[in-house]
């Protein structure tokens, strides 16, 4: 990255943080964030009206780990963002210093908040509300809701099928393949199928495949969101 690439990265990585820390709703922030950062203001609309269409912004995260509540899902991918442009310039920085590379991989705020916000679009909608019995500090049962996995559902896995909803609506991002790669790895090896984790390896050589698993998993697991 030149100079001028880490400043402007730096820049609009506060700005947008800056959206998040007005503390308005989950919804208005992403929303923001999308317009202030998207450069294609066509597919930032067309991006938006598919988050809004689909039950990004109700779903839960999960059925029973984290953000397994009503909105945990857009909750969840907004605090990804989040963590992951904290944690940009380190990690860009030391993936050069290592690797000894020059703008192989021209990772910008865009690029990370694209990849972050986007990373588990394969759960929007995939879940069913239902009710289940359980007991209270008292010992007392109650109805308690709960959410379950929708088995009509037609999903080609978890961050492929994230790849493929991004594309339906900013399909230039075709040409962008470091942050196809981000999406569709973000789980790290967890989510291969035999033959992907013979080559896993490769995927690790894009920082930004490093960053969103960071992101991700310290989300989830320092924040419980």
């Amino acid at each position: 990255m030149t100079d001028n690439e880490k400043t402007s990265l730096k820049n609009q990585a506060q700005d947008l943080i800056k959206i998040f820390n007005e503390k308005e709703d989950t919804e208005t922030a992403v929303l923001k964030m999308a317009d202030y950062i998207i450069s294609n203001k066509e597919e930032a609309e067309a991006l938006k009206s598919w988050m809004k269409e689909h039950e990004f912004f109700t779903s839960p995260a999960s059925t029973c780990f984290h953000g397994n509540y009503k909105g945990g899902l857009a909750e969840h991918s907004l605090l990804v963002t989040v963590q992951a442009l904290k944690l940009a310039l380190p990690v860009l920085e030391n993936y050069e210093e290592c690797k000894g590379t020059e703008n192989e991989y021209p990772v910008t705020a865009e690029d990370i908040f694209i990849s972050c916000i986007t990373h588990d679009f394969c759960k929007a909608g995939l879940y069913n509300s239902d009710f289940r019995n359980v007991k209270d500090e008292n010992g007392n049962w109650v109805k308690t809701e709960c959410y379950s996995v929708r088995y009509d559902n037609r999903n080609l896995g978890h961050g492929n099928e994230s790849v493929l909803r991004l594309l339906e609506c900013m399909p230039s991002l075709i040409k962008k393949r470091y942050v196809i790669e981000a999406v569709s790895r973000h789980m790290g090896f967890s989510d291969l199928a035999p033959m992907e984790s013979k080559n896993f390896s490769v995927f690790l050589q894009n920082p930004l495949v490093i960053l969103i698993q960071i992101a991700d998993e310290t989300a989830a697991a320092w924040y419980d969101c």
